[in-house]
């Protein structure tokens, strides 16, 4: 009686759209508010209807697709929801794949929508038509072409329901222009489960056995952690399960921010340019543990020597990534979150304080070989770690750091002391140069009450420069940070450190970054010399609106510590 009742409910609530009003629809059933992307030809029945709905649904127009899908990652790892963004057929869908990409390896979850020619189109090398599943289906975690309107509810529940399950990712639905514009019997229903499709397997009782008299019995064990805690939200689990336990706990890149870096138990940045102590420890210690991780080869180096003397417990929630790059002892395939609430009561309190004080040995040689150096420099022009860290010491730690790729990157990671969940966001491993301004942009967007501090170098703002566009015309209230070395920074460092100086095309001759900034009606200053520096930061930061800081920083400098590419961690070089 039940079920007859809901069905008839839902026959009453059976609305006559077209396919494009029933794709605003879905939207808004699944709770959408912002949308980011760029109109064309393809998808332009979406766009005339979007007019209709403007009090449902705010469309944010960026200044090409590549920043609207950045503009949707980081408005997804600021908030925790699904980020979507629309583009047209042909170069607008194409313009969109660097970001997917970045996006699947990443783990962001992404809602994609794309324009196509007409159906009877298809296939025929039409105006603007590619083939955009084919293209985008490695780098997808599912993508789908609606041909009929009736699809789009069913293709629209199932993308919102993939793309933030288990491993999130993102999703692509492509709608040809004949679908966007004919009328159907528009019903919506929430994707819960898809009978193929587990993303959330069910913890096994023997791994957790085997690696709980693992941990209990090591005399040093060490852990690491990656975006996986940040995506389940299991930081609270794991504060705890680190302070019961006394092992001491290192991030990965990603994983950066879901820990503080003030704890006691906290002992760095693990990966090529991490802290000393993290890379060599590894090594040494008897009992890896590596929850929401990847073992990412920034994170290893060479993996036929990375933890060989240690039992290795992976908690992993994408079955994929087990034994894929180091082999496990105990594997526990499952959410972090889950996986830690079922260790916390098996496993015994207890602390590690000598082997915990090696590592603080550790920084103390980092501490004198590299660390001084970089933030108390003894040259004229200032550095990135040194500027970083003052950035560090005047907002607490408390803001959502953003950066590009590149030297300043590892700086920020390095340097800045993060204190709050969900404030660190990067384009980690696709590495792509042009991810922050636009990214900032999504993520002050999704999180309007943080602090948003964009930190860029002069290379990858020029990449995306065009989405000041969107902060002017939105007064969208984020911090912009260039550092600018006139170099594209980390390629110089290589070629200085491997290729014998041979600077070939690394050197750069900039634009007036003010002028550009002023022309978009953005406040902005530049400075050069180290006694403006706590001046330049108080303006700059004290104002509610966006604002540019551009800080010529030394040209020369490099990022040590540094683990040389597919080199052993243990050869760390401090210099």
């Amino acid at each position: 009686m039940e079920a007859l009742v809901e069905s008839l409910e839902k026959k009453l609530k059976t609305e006559r759209l077209t396919g494009s009003e029933a794709i605003l629809k879905c939207l808004i059933e699944e709770e959408v508010e912002t949308i980011f992307g760029y109109p064309g030809g393809a998808i332009m029945p979406v766009y005339d209807a979007l007019y209709d709905y403007e009090d449902q649904l705010k469309h944010i127009l960026t200044r090409h697709e590549q920043g609207a899908i950045h503009a949707a990652q980081g408005f997804a790892r600021s908030s925790g929801k699904v980020g979507v963004c629309f583009a047209t057929s042909g170069p607008g869908a194409t313009n969109l794949i660097t970001g997917i990409t970045d996006a699947q390896i990443d783990s962001t979850p992404l809602v994609c929508i794309t324009g196509q020619v007409a159906s009877h189109l298809l296939g025929s090398d039409a105006f603007q038509e590619t083939d955009i599943i084919g293209i985008s289906m490695p780098v997808t975690k599912w993508n789908f072409q609606i041909t009929r309107p009736e699809e789009i509810p069913m293709a629209l529940a199932k993308a919102f329901y993939i793309a933030q399950s288990g491993r999130p990712g993102p999703v692509l639905i492509d709608i040809t222009k004949d679908a966007q514009q004919q009328s159907f019997d528009f019903t919506y229903e929430a994707c819960e489960r898809i009978r193929s499709y587990q993303p959330y397997p069910e913890l096994k009782e023997q791994p957790l056995k085997t690696a709980t008299e693992l941990i209990n019995q090591a005399k040093k064990p060490y852990l690491i952690f990656g975006q996986g805690v940040t995506l389940s939200g299991a930081e609270k689990e794991l504060k705890e399960f680190v302070e019961k336990t006394g092992i001491p706990a290192a991030s990965t890149l990603l994983g950066l921010s879901a820990f503080s870096t003030n704890h006691p138990l906290y002992v760095g940045y693990a990966g090529m340019h991490g802290n000393y102590g993290p890379n060599v420890k590894t090594n040494e210690c008897d009992v890896f543990i590596a929850i929401g991780m990847r073992f990412d080869d920034r994170v290893t180096g060479d993996i036929n020597t990375y933890a060989k003397q240690a039992k290795v417990i992976h908690i992993e929630l994408d079955p994929a990534e087990i034994d894929k790059n180091i082999q496990t002892d105990v594997a526990i395939n499952g959410d972090a979150k889950q996986a830690l609430k079922a260790l916390l009561p098996l496993v015994k309190s207890n602390d590690h304080e000598e082997w915990v004080k090696e590592f603080h040995e550790c920084d103390k040689i980092e501490m004198d070989k590299a660390i001084q150096k970089s933030i108390q420099p003894t040259s004229e022009l200032m550095t990135m770690a040194e500027v970083i860290h003052k950035l560090s010491i005047k907002t607490q730690g408390k803001s959502v750091v953003i950066t590009d790729v590149g030297q300043h990157q590892m700086m920020a990671a390095r340097y800045y002391q993060f204190d709050q969940p969900k404030s660190h966001i990067t384009s980690g491993g696709l590495g792509t140069m042009g991810f922050c301004l636009p990214a900032a942009i999504g993520a002050k967007i999704g999180k309007p009450n943080r602090e948003v501090i964009a930190i860029i170098g002069d290379g990858g703002f020029q990449m995306t420069i065009q989405e000041l566009g969107v902060i002017m015309q939105y007064q969208v209230g984020v911090k912009i940070l260039i550092l600018n070395n006139s170099f594209l920074g980390m390629v110089r460092q290589w070629q200085q450190l491997f290729f014998d100086r041979r600077y070939s095309f690394t050197e750069m001759d900039n634009p007036d970054f003010i002028k550009i900034a002023e022309g978009y009606r953005i406040a902005a200053q530049r400075i050069e010399k180290r006694e403006e520096l706590n001046y330049a930061f108080d303006q700059w930061l004290n104002t509610k609106e966006s604002s540019l800081l551009e800080i010529v920083v030394e040209k020369e400098e490099n990022v040590f510590p540094m683990v040389p590419s597919g080199s052993c961690v243990s050869k760390i070089r401090l210099e």
